[in-house]
């Protein structure tokens, strides 16, 4: 680091480490540089962001200096804010992330919006209301089952993922969560311990890997050297894990479930392809993301 900030300087304050620090993000073309060196120190000083402005003039102890250079290093060898913080905010909810498992991102939350939407929601009437079973795919951080679990309480959810990492991530994020009696965990890849007994479920939602091998590599290096490969390598096409889920998913439905499924910003006539193909579903509705890319993909079998 240039002309970094030396831990016996008694004039770095709050103010003037964020300006320091923004234009060092900037020279290194760290999206958000200033957001992102608040959120940075803010952590090293265990404050709320908030606080760095209510306490500008405050100076760095030489231990703070030290631990928020440490911070600084670790992002500009490109490694995400979420990995140096280890949780991710999701759907107004704080979720434990490791490397083992993907960051959730914004554009996830229509999964599980549209998602609510489909499901019966408990109200105060005296109507008693069956409760459904969900089943969530590639669970990994257990972002979105969680979520869901937060806005419809009176339903049952299930989860899956191939590593037992995530798994574990999951559970934890679940008994942060108060949850870990409403959500049940289990490894496995995709259908396989449901195939011998065949539960049914009335509504399968994922948010699968989508990304065509070939791109993998020209993707920021945020993800390309930190987010595991596993969770995003859709294949060749991007859509084989997509390809697998619609033409199984039915098998494991009700009569009239719901599949909702994320994909790629430009794959929607390929995903249509697919689920004509298939001919199993019927009512298919896109949801579009704030980008105006078609982001969700809704079925319901016949």
């Amino acid at each position: 680091m240039q002309n970094q900030p030396r831990s016996t300087d008694p004039e770095w304050t709050i103010i003037k480490l964020l300006r320091w620090t923004t234009s060092y993000f900037e020279s290194y073309d760290i999206d958000g540089p200033r957001i992102e060196a608040e959120i940075l120190l803010a952590h090293a000083l265990q404050l709320h962001r908030i606080d760095l402005y209510l306490q500008y003039d405050r100076p760095l102890s030489r231990d703070e200096l030290s631990r928020f250079k440490d911070l600084i290093k670790r992002r500009i060898n490109r490694e995400p804010v979420a990995y140096i913080l280890g949780s991710k905010e999701f759907w107004s909810m704080d979720f434990m992330v490791t490397k083992d498992v993907l960051i959730p991102r914004p554009e996830t939350e229509f999964l599980v919006e549209a998602a609510i939407n489909l499901l019966p929601q408990d109200s105060a009437s005296n109507a008693i209301l069956t409760p459904k079973r969900i089943l969530e795919l590639g669970t990994g951080s257990g972002a979105v089952v969680l979520a869901l679990a937060s806005m419809s309480p009176c339903h049952l959810f299930f989860a899956s993922d191939r590593t037992t990492a995530a798994v574990k991530l999951a559970k934890q994020n679940a008994k942060h969560h108060g949850f870990e009696s409403r959500v049940s965990f289990v490894c496995a890849d995709w259908f396989g311990p449901f195939k011998d007994k065949r539960p049914v479920f009335d509504m399968i939602v994922s948010n699968p890997p989508y990304i065509p091998s070939r791109v993998i590599e020209k993707l920021q290096p945020e993800i390309v050297r930190y987010e595991p490969i596993s969770a995003i390598d859709g294949s060749e096409d991007g859509l084989s894990c997509l390809r697998h889920i619609i033409n199984n998913a039915h098998l494991y439905l009700q009569r009239k479930g719901h599949l909702l499924l994320e994909i790629g910003h430009d794959q929607r006539n390929d995903v249509q392809k697919i689920v004509d193909q298939c001919a199993k579903y019927e009512n298919v509705v896109y949801t579009k993301d704030y980008s105006g890319y078609d982001r969700v993909v809704q079925m319901r079998k016949k």
